[in-house]
């Protein structure tokens, strides 16, 4: 868990830091810390020009297209009150991504958000766009009772008109009527300050939404990796190496498939995720073990049936004890020491007895696959199976 806050922000003359610090204070679903880096995005994305409009539908698409990538591909919990995901899931997307999702994709995915149906999804901004802003009118609102939903964000918009040049709040909008607000108004200042300082105030914002997540996520592995893309997935060609010299070493009594039983080829073989790389955002190679690349690509992000986990520790175990001959030993501490950290086992030696990797194997897994069932991931998977 995140222990501390990050540093504050620095002073500007004329400008309420210390309201702008406080944003998330009180903070009990997803919509202020979405929100909040949909605005950022936007002001980057348009060069921060203080000047136009940021118009509800924009930032709307922008915050779905935000949490698509947590919620669809990783299947994280947003909260049991948070309803961003279920809008997300009522425009019912035909699009599909890589596990990076590269520019282009997330243009794709804003333009098929704008295609859609907004009319349920706008409804995040009744009440964000107002709420962010209660620490720089605290003195302004005293007098109004800020648990009345509705009654507050119809207040809100002359309010915060009323006051903009003097208290310099983030922004304004484009009307006093509540009713007939559609878009913001950022404050020139402001934007002067985000585009200087916007490495820190983005990192400061990711950091209180993921804080938020892990709370509500508690034990899934990877998280910080989760909430948004990696620009590329790393390269495993030494977790292949690894496997691939383990297979030519097997000589007359080949490896086989933990699906399929078929002899395993050091020739022509992918590297499976045990449990999918999208549950555990990781390439380490307890998880990873050589298969046909049909049944790779059959396989998928599903969790294999519970039938199969002696099968992967079977594998394991003869890999391992390949590996103990045919590399040194340096090489062989190398490759397995995220084996030792990631299961938790105390020696080599351990790791080399069957009973006691078994038993690593089962005290790992099996939890994180009654977390990833949990979390939407389809599971008991089983090559040829008429369910998938």
């Amino acid at each position: 868990m995140l222990e501390h806050d990050p540093a504050p922000f620095p002073e500007q003359d004329g400008l309420n830091i210390a309201a702008l610090t406080g944003l998330f204070r009180n903070t009990t679903n997803s919509y202020k810390f979405v929100f909040f880096l949909a605005l950022l995005e936007l002001l980057k994305r348009h060069q921060f020009d203080p000047e136009r409009p940021y118009p509800y539908t924009e930032i709307t698409i922008e915050m779905l297209s935000a949490v698509w990538f947590a919620h669809t591909f990783f299947k994280l919990s947003f909260g049991a009150q948070d309803t961003i995901t279920q809008k997300l899931d009522a425009l019912g997307l035909d699009f599909t991504a890589s596990e990076s999702l590269s520019t282009r994709e997330q243009s794709a995915l804003r333009r098929a958000i704008a295609n859609s149906d907004l009319k349920s999804a706008l409804r995040l901004m009744d009440f964000v766009p107002y709420r962010l802003q209660i620490p720089f009118l605290e003195p302004q609102l005293r007098d109004i009772d800020k648990g009345a939903w509705m009654t507050f964000e119809r207040a809100m918009p002359a309010i915060v008109n009323s006051h903009f040049q003097t208290v310099r709040p983030l922004y304004h909008y484009d009307s006093d009527n509540w009713k007939e607000c559609t878009a913001i108004h950022w404050h020139p200042d402001w934007v002067r300050y985000l585009e200087q300082h916007q490495g820190i105030i983005h990192g400061w914002a990711c950091w209180h939404w993921l804080a938020y997540m892990q709370r509500r996520n508690p034990n899934t592995p990877g998280l910080p990796n989760k909430l948004f893309p990696p620009s590329k997935r790393e390269s495993v060609n030494k977790q292949s190496r690894y496997w691939r010299e383990i297979l030519n070493a097997a000589g007359d009594k080949p490896l086989t498939c933990i699906y399929t039983g078929e002899p395993l080829s050091p020739k022509h073989f992918a590297l499976d995720h045990y449990l999918p790389w999208s549950f555990v955002v990781h390439d380490q190679l307890w998880n990873l073990i050589p298969a046909p690349p049909a049944v790779n690509a059959s396989k998928s992000n599903h969790i294999p049936s519970g039938d199969h986990l002696r099968d992967l520790v079977d594998l394991q175990y003869d890999g391992l004890q390949i590996a103990r001959r045919i590399f040194s030993p340096r090489e062989f501490d190398r490759f397995t020491e995220d084996y030792i950290a990631d299961l938790h086992l105390p020696s080599t030696e351990t790791l080399l007895n069957y009973g006691e990797l078994f038993n690593a194997y089962a005290r790992t897994v099996e939890p994180l696959v009654t977390l990833a069932t949990n979390q939407g991931f389809t599971s008991g998977w089983a090559y040829g199976s008429d369910d998938h």
